[in-house]
Protein backbone atom coordinates (compact mmCIF):
# COMPACT_ATOMS: atom_id res chain seq x y z
CA UNK A 1 0.00 0.00 0.00
CA UNK A 2 1.10 3.36 -1.07
CA UNK A 3 0.48 6.87 0.68
CA UNK A 4 -0.30 9.85 -1.25
CA UNK A 5 1.34 12.96 0.90
CA UNK A 6 -0.20 16.53 -0.13
CA UNK A 7 1.63 19.43 1.64
CA UNK A 8 0.37 21.79 3.47
CA UNK A 9 0.67 25.70 3.30
CA UNK A 10 2.86 26.97 5.61
CA UNK A 11 1.61 27.33 9.17
CA UNK A 12 2.44 28.51 12.69
CA UNK A 13 0.95 25.88 15.47
CA UNK A 14 0.81 26.98 19.02
CA UNK A 15 0.32 24.10 21.69
CA UNK A 16 -1.05 25.73 25.12
CA UNK A 17 -0.16 22.92 27.78
CA UNK A 18 3.40 21.94 25.38
CA UNK A 19 5.12 20.42 28.57
CA UNK A 20 2.14 18.07 29.05
CA UNK A 21 1.60 14.45 28.49
CA UNK A 22 -1.01 15.04 25.59
CA UNK A 23 1.78 16.81 23.54
CA UNK A 24 4.79 14.70 24.27
CA UNK A 25 3.23 11.74 23.85
CA UNK A 26 0.77 12.28 20.53
CA UNK A 27 0.93 15.57 19.13
CA UNK A 28 5.17 16.22 19.07
CA UNK A 29 5.17 12.83 17.50
CA UNK A 30 2.55 12.95 15.19
CA UNK A 31 3.78 16.37 13.83
CA UNK A 32 7.62 14.69 13.50
CA UNK A 33 5.97 12.04 11.83
CA UNK A 34 4.59 14.45 8.98
CA UNK A 35 7.49 16.23 9.17
CA UNK A 36 9.48 13.07 8.21
CA UNK A 37 7.45 12.78 4.98
CA UNK A 38 7.83 16.79 3.97
CA UNK A 39 3.97 16.94 4.81
CA UNK A 40 4.96 20.15 6.43
CA UNK A 41 6.64 22.99 4.67
CA UNK A 42 9.90 23.72 5.66
CA UNK A 43 8.97 27.52 7.27
CA UNK A 44 6.18 25.92 9.40
CA UNK A 45 6.47 26.77 13.10
CA UNK A 46 5.82 24.66 15.99
CA UNK A 47 5.44 27.04 19.49
CA UNK A 48 5.11 25.36 22.37
CA UNK A 49 3.66 27.29 25.60
CA UNK A 50 3.17 26.37 29.29
CA UNK A 51 3.63 27.91 33.05
CA UNK A 52 6.87 25.95 33.05
CA UNK A 53 10.06 28.31 33.15
CA UNK A 54 12.32 26.56 30.46
CA UNK A 55 14.29 28.04 28.11
CA UNK A 56 14.10 27.19 24.43
CA UNK A 57 16.91 25.00 24.55
CA UNK A 58 15.84 23.31 27.58
CA UNK A 59 12.20 22.53 26.05
CA UNK A 60 13.67 21.09 22.56
CA UNK A 61 16.04 18.65 24.64
CA UNK A 62 12.18 17.47 26.62
CA UNK A 63 10.54 17.46 23.23
CA UNK A 64 13.65 15.64 21.73
CA UNK A 65 13.60 12.73 24.70
CA UNK A 66 10.06 12.24 24.02
CA UNK A 67 10.44 11.54 20.17
CA UNK A 68 13.34 8.90 21.10
CA UNK A 69 10.51 7.48 23.34
CA UNK A 70 7.49 7.29 21.56
CA UNK A 71 9.27 6.78 18.17
CA UNK A 72 11.98 4.38 16.76
CA UNK A 73 15.48 4.75 16.14
CA UNK A 74 14.81 4.20 12.31
CA UNK A 75 12.31 6.94 11.64
CA UNK A 76 13.99 9.46 13.57
CA UNK A 77 17.05 8.80 11.26
CA UNK A 78 17.87 11.50 9.36
CA UNK A 79 15.10 14.04 10.26
CA UNK A 80 14.87 14.52 14.11
CA UNK A 81 17.61 17.03 14.24
CA UNK A 82 15.44 19.25 11.53
CA UNK A 83 12.29 18.66 13.49
CA UNK A 84 13.43 20.04 16.87
CA UNK A 85 14.66 23.34 14.60
CA UNK A 86 11.18 24.20 13.92
CA UNK A 87 10.22 24.12 18.11
CA UNK A 88 10.10 27.35 19.87
CA UNK A 89 9.03 27.59 23.28
CA UNK A 90 8.16 30.43 25.50
CA UNK A 91 6.72 30.39 29.21
CA UNK A 92 3.17 31.70 29.55
CA UNK A 93 1.09 32.49 32.16
CA UNK A 94 -2.60 32.53 30.33
CA UNK A 95 -4.16 33.95 33.52
CA UNK A 96 -1.65 37.01 32.91
CA UNK A 97 -3.18 39.52 30.75
CA UNK A 98 0.85 40.78 30.47
CA UNK A 99 2.46 37.53 30.03
CA UNK A 100 1.24 37.64 26.01
CA UNK A 101 3.71 40.29 24.51
CA UNK A 102 6.26 37.59 23.35
CA UNK A 103 4.14 35.50 21.72
CA UNK A 104 2.28 38.47 19.67
CA UNK A 105 5.88 39.38 18.99
CA UNK A 106 6.36 35.60 17.52
CA UNK A 107 3.22 35.04 15.97
CA UNK A 108 3.37 38.96 13.92
CA UNK A 109 6.64 38.33 12.50
CA UNK A 110 4.58 36.12 9.55
CA UNK A 111 1.31 37.56 9.60
CA UNK A 112 -0.19 36.12 6.71
CA UNK A 113 -0.17 32.85 7.31
CA UNK A 114 -2.31 29.49 9.19
CA UNK A 115 -2.10 30.29 13.03
CA UNK A 116 -4.04 26.86 15.00
CA UNK A 117 -4.00 27.03 18.54
CA UNK A 118 -4.00 23.41 20.41
CA UNK A 119 -5.47 23.62 23.81
CA UNK A 120 -3.45 20.96 25.25
CA UNK A 121 -5.30 21.80 28.35
CA UNK A 122 -8.11 21.26 31.05
CA UNK A 123 -10.82 22.68 29.72
CA UNK A 124 -11.34 25.58 32.41
CA UNK A 125 -8.51 26.88 30.32
CA UNK A 126 -10.58 26.76 27.33
CA UNK A 127 -12.69 30.22 27.75
CA UNK A 128 -9.39 32.01 29.33
CA UNK A 129 -7.20 31.80 26.57
CA UNK A 130 -9.91 32.26 23.93
CA UNK A 131 -10.28 35.61 24.93
CA UNK A 132 -6.80 36.59 26.21
CA UNK A 133 -5.87 35.41 22.34
CA UNK A 134 -8.87 38.56 21.72
CA UNK A 135 -7.78 40.60 23.65
CA UNK A 136 -4.04 40.33 22.43
CA UNK A 137 -5.18 40.68 18.93
CA UNK A 138 -4.23 36.94 17.77
CA UNK A 139 -7.93 35.78 17.26
CA UNK A 140 -9.04 37.59 13.72
CA UNK A 141 -7.71 36.43 10.77
CA UNK A 142 -9.46 32.57 10.58
CA UNK A 143 -7.12 31.58 13.02
CA UNK A 144 -8.29 28.24 14.06
CA UNK A 145 -8.67 26.61 17.86
CA UNK A 146 -8.37 22.88 18.73
CA UNK A 147 -10.49 21.81 21.99
CA UNK A 148 -9.70 18.16 23.50
CA UNK A 149 -12.38 16.42 25.44
CA UNK A 150 -13.62 16.63 28.31
CA UNK A 151 -16.13 18.47 26.38
CA UNK A 152 -17.99 19.56 29.35
CA UNK A 153 -19.04 17.60 32.82
CA UNK A 154 -22.86 17.48 31.40
CA UNK A 155 -25.44 19.63 28.99
CA UNK A 156 -24.88 22.78 31.10
CA UNK A 157 -21.27 23.50 31.49
CA UNK A 158 -21.05 21.80 27.49
CA UNK A 159 -23.33 25.01 27.12
CA UNK A 160 -21.39 27.26 28.66
CA UNK A 161 -17.99 26.25 27.54
CA UNK A 162 -19.23 26.71 23.78
CA UNK A 163 -20.67 29.83 24.81
CA UNK A 164 -17.01 31.01 26.22
CA UNK A 165 -14.74 30.50 23.24
CA UNK A 166 -17.92 30.96 21.00
CA UNK A 167 -17.64 34.53 21.79
CA UNK A 168 -14.41 34.74 20.39
CA UNK A 169 -13.98 32.27 17.61
CA UNK A 170 -16.75 31.62 14.66
CA UNK A 171 -17.86 27.92 15.00
CA UNK A 172 -16.39 27.26 11.54
CA UNK A 173 -12.86 28.06 13.33
CA UNK A 174 -13.38 25.79 16.21
CA UNK A 175 -12.05 22.15 15.89
CA UNK A 176 -13.47 19.74 18.43
CA UNK A 177 -11.53 17.08 18.25
CA UNK A 178 -12.03 13.17 18.98
CA UNK A 179 -8.76 11.41 17.68
CA UNK A 180 -11.33 8.36 17.32
CA UNK A 181 -12.46 9.96 14.07
CA UNK A 182 -8.88 9.86 12.75
CA UNK A 183 -8.51 6.75 13.13
CA UNK A 184 -7.64 5.20 9.71
CA UNK A 185 -10.68 2.14 9.88
CA UNK A 186 -13.36 5.01 11.16
CA UNK A 187 -12.59 6.96 8.05
CA UNK A 188 -12.82 3.69 5.83
CA UNK A 189 -15.81 2.17 7.28
CA UNK A 190 -17.80 5.84 5.45
CA UNK A 191 -15.67 4.82 2.33
CA UNK A 192 -17.20 0.96 2.69
CA UNK A 193 -21.19 2.26 2.75
CA UNK A 194 -21.05 5.36 0.93
CA UNK A 195 -18.65 4.34 -1.91
CA UNK A 196 -19.94 1.19 -2.38
CA UNK A 197 -23.15 -0.13 -3.84
CA UNK A 198 -23.69 -3.70 -1.69
CA UNK A 199 -24.19 -2.45 1.82
CA UNK A 200 -26.51 0.20 1.37
CA UNK A 201 -29.38 -1.32 -0.13
CA UNK A 202 -29.22 -3.69 2.96
CA UNK A 203 -27.96 -0.93 5.93
CA UNK A 204 -31.51 -1.06 7.70
CA UNK A 205 -33.74 -3.12 10.12
CA UNK A 206 -35.13 -5.26 7.71
CA UNK A 207 -31.71 -7.13 7.51
CA UNK A 208 -29.95 -6.13 10.60
CA UNK A 209 -30.17 -7.88 13.72
CA UNK A 210 -28.40 -5.38 15.80
CA UNK A 211 -25.09 -3.63 16.51
CA UNK A 212 -22.57 -4.12 18.95
CA UNK A 213 -19.34 -0.92 19.49
CA UNK A 214 -17.02 -2.47 22.09
CA UNK A 215 -14.57 -0.17 23.52
CA UNK A 216 -12.45 -2.72 25.80
CA UNK A 217 -9.25 -1.62 27.79
CA UNK A 218 -7.30 -3.85 29.92
CA UNK A 219 -5.50 -1.82 31.97
CA UNK A 220 -6.97 0.26 35.21
CA UNK A 221 -7.18 3.64 36.15
CA UNK A 222 -3.39 3.56 36.69
CA UNK A 223 -2.41 7.30 37.81
CA UNK A 224 -5.39 8.74 36.10
CA UNK A 225 -7.29 7.33 39.43
CA UNK A 226 -8.14 11.04 40.71
CA UNK A 227 -9.39 12.58 37.27
CA UNK A 228 -11.22 8.84 36.48
CA UNK A 229 -12.91 9.03 39.71
CA UNK A 230 -14.68 12.62 38.94
CA UNK A 231 -15.47 11.60 35.34
CA UNK A 232 -16.07 8.00 34.85
CA UNK A 233 -16.57 5.84 31.72
CA UNK A 234 -19.85 7.25 30.71
CA UNK A 235 -17.93 10.86 30.27
CA UNK A 236 -14.90 9.62 29.29
CA UNK A 237 -15.90 7.26 26.31
CA UNK A 238 -19.69 7.30 25.76
CA UNK A 239 -20.88 10.42 25.48
CA UNK A 240 -17.82 11.32 22.95
CA UNK A 241 -15.91 8.42 21.22
CA UNK A 242 -18.91 5.51 21.23
CA UNK A 243 -21.52 7.89 20.56
CA UNK A 244 -19.52 8.87 17.48
CA UNK A 245 -19.11 5.79 16.26
CA UNK A 246 -22.96 4.98 16.85
CA UNK A 247 -23.77 8.04 14.99
CA UNK A 248 -21.22 7.19 11.62
CA UNK A 249 -23.22 3.72 11.84
CA UNK A 250 -26.38 5.26 11.65
CA UNK A 251 -26.48 8.12 9.64
CA UNK A 252 -27.87 9.22 6.68
CA UNK A 253 -25.85 9.58 3.44
CA UNK A 254 -24.73 13.09 3.28
CA UNK A 255 -25.17 15.03 0.52
CA UNK A 256 -21.84 15.51 -0.08
CA UNK A 257 -18.51 14.66 1.98
CA UNK A 258 -17.79 18.12 3.80
CA UNK A 259 -18.04 19.05 7.14
CA UNK A 260 -21.27 20.27 7.59
CA UNK A 261 -23.19 17.80 5.51
CA UNK A 262 -21.48 14.74 7.38
CA UNK A 263 -22.27 16.52 10.71
CA UNK A 264 -25.82 17.51 10.04
CA UNK A 265 -26.31 13.58 9.30
CA UNK A 266 -25.04 12.79 12.75
CA UNK A 267 -27.13 15.39 14.77
CA UNK A 268 -30.29 13.66 13.42
CA UNK A 269 -28.95 10.53 14.88
CA UNK A 270 -28.29 11.81 18.14
CA UNK A 271 -31.31 13.66 18.03
CA UNK A 272 -33.34 10.82 16.84
CA UNK A 273 -31.99 8.58 20.10
CA UNK A 274 -34.76 7.42 22.29
CA UNK A 275 -34.51 8.81 25.77
CA UNK A 276 -33.39 6.54 28.36
CA UNK A 277 -34.71 7.96 32.26
CA UNK A 278 -35.89 6.70 35.14
CA UNK A 279 -36.86 2.63 35.06
CA UNK A 280 -36.04 2.71 31.57
CA UNK A 281 -32.28 3.81 31.97
CA UNK A 282 -31.75 1.46 34.74
CA UNK A 283 -33.17 -1.69 32.80
CA UNK A 284 -31.20 -0.21 30.16
CA UNK A 285 -27.89 0.21 31.39
CA UNK A 286 -25.46 -1.49 32.99
CA UNK A 287 -22.22 0.21 35.05
CA UNK A 288 -19.76 -1.71 36.96
CA UNK A 289 -16.37 -1.53 38.73
CA UNK A 290 -13.93 -3.98 38.69
CA UNK A 291 -12.58 -5.87 41.42
CA UNK A 292 -9.00 -6.41 43.13
CA UNK A 293 -7.12 -9.59 42.77
CA UNK A 294 -4.21 -10.56 45.08
CA UNK A 295 -1.48 -8.85 43.13
CA UNK A 296 -3.76 -6.34 41.99
CA UNK A 297 -6.27 -3.26 43.44
CA UNK A 298 -9.47 -3.15 42.92
CA UNK A 299 -10.99 -0.05 41.05
CA UNK A 300 -11.76 1.93 44.37
CA UNK A 301 -8.20 0.61 45.88
CA UNK A 302 -6.98 2.68 42.77
CA UNK A 303 -8.91 5.84 43.19
CA UNK A 304 -8.53 6.08 46.86
CA UNK A 305 -12.11 6.17 47.30
CA UNK A 306 -13.63 2.84 49.21
CA UNK A 307 -17.11 4.73 48.92
CA UNK A 308 -17.19 5.45 45.00
CA UNK A 309 -20.20 5.25 42.93
CA UNK A 310 -18.11 6.07 39.53
CA UNK A 311 -18.66 3.08 36.71
CA UNK A 312 -15.10 2.18 34.90
CA UNK A 313 -17.95 0.06 33.18
CA UNK A 314 -20.81 1.00 30.51
CA UNK A 315 -23.17 -1.07 28.64
CA UNK A 316 -25.88 0.47 27.18
CA UNK A 317 -28.73 -0.52 24.86
CA UNK A 318 -29.49 2.59 22.82
CA UNK A 319 -32.70 2.64 19.86
CA UNK A 320 -32.39 5.34 17.18
CA UNK A 321 -36.28 6.06 16.50
CA UNK A 322 -36.48 6.91 13.05
CA UNK A 323 -37.55 4.43 9.70
CA UNK A 324 -33.98 3.35 9.25
CA UNK A 325 -33.49 1.72 12.09
CA UNK A 326 -36.68 1.29 14.19
CA UNK A 327 -36.44 -1.66 16.43
CA UNK A 328 -32.62 -2.70 15.55
CA UNK A 329 -30.78 -1.83 19.53
CA UNK A 330 -27.47 -0.67 19.45
CA UNK A 331 -25.03 -2.07 22.42
CA UNK A 332 -22.44 -0.09 23.54
CA UNK A 333 -20.15 -1.02 26.26
CA UNK A 334 -16.94 -0.42 27.29
CA UNK A 335 -14.36 -0.79 30.83
CA UNK A 336 -11.52 -1.32 32.12
CA UNK A 337 -9.51 -4.19 33.41
CA UNK A 338 -11.52 -6.33 30.87
CA UNK A 339 -9.96 -9.58 29.53
CA UNK A 340 -7.97 -7.68 26.52
CA UNK A 341 -7.59 -4.20 24.45
CA UNK A 342 -9.89 -3.90 21.54
CA UNK A 343 -12.02 -1.48 20.11
CA UNK A 344 -14.54 -3.00 17.71
CA UNK A 345 -17.72 -1.98 15.69
CA UNK A 346 -20.31 -5.18 14.61
CA UNK A 347 -23.04 -5.64 12.29
CA UNK A 348 -24.98 -8.49 13.36
CA UNK A 349 -27.48 -9.34 10.56
CA UNK A 350 -30.19 -11.28 10.47
CA UNK A 351 -30.34 -15.08 9.98
CA UNK A 352 -31.57 -15.99 7.05
CA UNK A 353 -35.89 -16.89 7.51
CA UNK A 354 -35.58 -20.60 6.69
CA UNK A 355 -33.30 -23.02 6.35
CA UNK A 356 -32.79 -25.38 3.12
CA UNK A 357 -30.02 -27.70 4.50
CA UNK A 358 -32.20 -29.54 7.79
CA UNK A 359 -30.41 -31.97 9.45
CA UNK A 360 -27.57 -32.18 6.64
CA UNK A 361 -25.99 -29.05 8.13
CA UNK A 362 -24.43 -27.64 10.96
CA UNK A 363 -26.58 -24.53 12.12
CA UNK A 364 -26.54 -21.18 10.12
CA UNK A 365 -25.02 -18.27 12.24
CA UNK A 366 -26.17 -14.80 11.19
CA UNK A 367 -23.32 -12.39 9.14
CA UNK A 368 -21.48 -10.45 10.97
CA UNK A 369 -19.52 -7.54 9.51
CA UNK A 370 -16.90 -6.45 12.13
CA UNK A 371 -14.94 -3.09 11.80
CA UNK A 372 -11.60 -2.77 14.20
CA UNK A 373 -10.01 -0.04 15.14
CA UNK A 374 -7.72 -2.11 17.21
CA UNK A 375 -5.54 -4.11 17.37
CA UNK A 376 -5.08 -5.46 13.97
CA UNK A 377 -6.90 -2.51 12.19
CA UNK A 378 -9.14 -3.85 9.34
CA UNK A 379 -13.04 -4.88 8.34
CA UNK A 380 -13.76 -8.78 8.14
CA UNK A 381 -17.36 -10.33 6.64
CA UNK A 382 -18.36 -13.45 8.34
CA UNK A 383 -19.79 -15.59 6.06
CA UNK A 384 -21.36 -19.14 6.18
CA UNK A 385 -19.45 -21.81 3.63
CA UNK A 386 -19.43 -25.36 3.16
CA UNK A 387 -16.96 -27.46 4.82
CA UNK A 388 -14.67 -28.47 2.21
CA UNK A 389 -14.15 -32.23 1.70
CA UNK A 390 -16.53 -35.35 1.39
CA UNK A 391 -18.97 -36.94 3.88
CA UNK A 392 -21.78 -35.14 4.22
CA UNK A 393 -22.96 -30.86 4.03
CA UNK A 394 -21.28 -29.00 6.81
CA UNK A 395 -21.33 -25.13 7.14
CA UNK A 396 -18.74 -22.95 8.29
CA UNK A 397 -18.65 -19.32 9.14
CA UNK A 398 -15.38 -17.78 6.96
CA UNK A 399 -14.07 -14.46 7.47
CA UNK A 400 -13.55 -12.45 4.23
CA UNK A 401 -10.47 -10.37 5.47
CA UNK A 402 -9.51 -6.68 4.86
CA UNK A 403 -6.55 -6.40 7.55
CA UNK A 404 -4.29 -3.06 6.86
CA UNK A 405 -2.15 -4.81 9.56
CA UNK A 406 -0.69 -6.91 6.50
CA UNK A 407 0.58 -3.51 4.83
CA UNK A 408 2.46 -2.75 7.54
CA UNK A 409 4.89 -6.33 6.76
CA UNK A 410 5.53 -4.44 3.69
CA UNK A 411 6.91 -1.24 4.80
CA UNK A 412 3.78 0.72 5.57
CA UNK A 413 2.85 2.01 8.86
CA UNK A 414 -0.90 2.54 9.85
CA UNK A 415 -0.80 6.45 10.37
CA UNK A 416 -1.80 7.85 13.71
CA UNK A 417 -5.06 9.26 14.36
CA UNK A 418 -3.69 12.82 15.44
CA UNK A 419 -1.46 12.72 12.22
CA UNK A 420 -4.53 13.10 9.77
CA UNK A 421 -6.66 15.51 11.90
CA UNK A 422 -3.90 18.01 12.74
CA UNK A 423 -2.96 18.24 8.64
CA UNK A 424 -6.96 18.70 8.98
CA UNK A 425 -6.66 21.55 10.91
CA UNK A 426 -4.15 23.40 9.10
CA UNK A 427 -6.28 22.55 5.43
CA UNK A 428 -9.32 23.97 7.43
CA UNK A 429 -11.15 20.77 6.84
CA UNK A 430 -13.55 20.14 9.83
CA UNK A 431 -15.07 16.59 8.64
CA UNK A 432 -13.72 14.42 10.93
CA UNK A 433 -13.93 17.10 14.07
CA UNK A 434 -17.50 17.72 15.82
CA UNK A 435 -19.62 20.34 15.83
CA UNK A 436 -21.17 22.52 19.45
CA UNK A 437 -24.68 21.28 18.64
CA UNK A 438 -23.37 17.52 18.28
CA UNK A 439 -21.80 17.76 21.66
CA UNK A 440 -24.84 19.23 23.71
CA UNK A 441 -27.23 16.60 21.84
CA UNK A 442 -25.06 13.87 22.92
CA UNK A 443 -24.94 15.54 26.46
CA UNK A 444 -28.75 16.30 26.41
CA UNK A 445 -29.65 12.23 25.49
CA UNK A 446 -26.76 11.44 28.24
CA UNK A 447 -27.68 13.53 31.66
CA UNK A 448 -31.08 11.98 32.34
CA UNK A 449 -29.40 7.74 32.53
CA UNK A 450 -26.54 9.35 34.82
CA UNK A 451 -29.65 11.50 37.01
CA UNK A 452 -31.44 8.19 36.74
CA UNK A 453 -28.29 6.28 38.03
CA UNK A 454 -27.87 9.12 40.89
CA UNK A 455 -31.55 8.66 41.96
CA UNK A 456 -31.64 5.11 42.24
CA UNK A 457 -29.17 5.09 44.86
CA UNK A 458 -27.65 1.84 43.52
CA UNK A 459 -24.35 0.82 43.80
CA UNK A 460 -22.22 -0.21 40.42
CA UNK A 461 -21.69 -4.04 39.80
CA UNK A 462 -18.67 -5.48 40.36
CA UNK A 463 -16.91 -7.62 37.78
CA UNK A 464 -13.42 -9.28 38.07
CA UNK A 465 -9.88 -8.10 36.78
CA UNK A 466 -9.25 -9.91 33.31
CA UNK A 467 -13.05 -10.72 32.64
CA UNK A 468 -15.84 -9.73 30.10
CA UNK A 469 -17.65 -7.36 32.30
CA UNK A 470 -20.46 -7.70 34.81
CA UNK A 471 -22.88 -10.84 34.59
CA UNK A 472 -25.44 -7.50 34.34
CA UNK A 473 -24.61 -6.71 31.21
CA UNK A 474 -24.77 -10.52 30.06
CA UNK A 475 -28.27 -10.84 31.02
CA UNK A 476 -29.41 -7.52 29.53
CA UNK A 477 -28.85 -8.71 26.33
CA UNK A 478 -29.91 -12.52 26.81
CA UNK A 479 -33.10 -10.62 27.64
CA UNK A 480 -33.61 -10.20 24.23
CA UNK A 481 -31.76 -13.57 23.10
CA UNK A 482 -28.40 -12.06 22.07
CA UNK A 483 -25.10 -12.22 23.65
CA UNK A 484 -21.93 -10.37 23.69
CA UNK A 485 -18.88 -10.82 21.14
CA UNK A 486 -16.17 -12.31 22.80
CA UNK A 487 -13.24 -9.23 23.76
Amino acid sequence: MTSVVIPVKPFDLVIFGATGDLAMRKLLPALFRRHAVAQIPEDARIIGLSLSNHSNEKYRSLAREALVKHISEEELEGHLDSFIERIHYMPNDVTNPEGWTELVETLNEKPDRIRVYYLAVGPSLFGVIAHGLAAAGLSGGGARLVVEKPLGHDLKSAQQLNADIGEVFDEHCIYRIDHYLGKETVQNLMAMRFANALFEPIWNAQAIDHVQITAAESLGVGTRGGYYDHSGAMRDMVQNHLMQLLCLIAMEPPHDFNADAVRDEKLKVLRALRPLKGHTALRNTVRGQYLGTETAPSYTDEVKNPDSTTECYVAIKAEVENWRWAGVPFYLRTGKKLRSQATEIAIVFKKPPHSVFGELSTPVTPNVLSIRLQPDEGLQLELMTKDPGPGGFRLRSTPLDVTFAKDQAKGWRMPDAYERLLMDVVRGDQTLFMRGDEVEAAWSWIDPIMESWDDSGLKPETYDAGSEGPTAAVEMMARAGRRWRKI
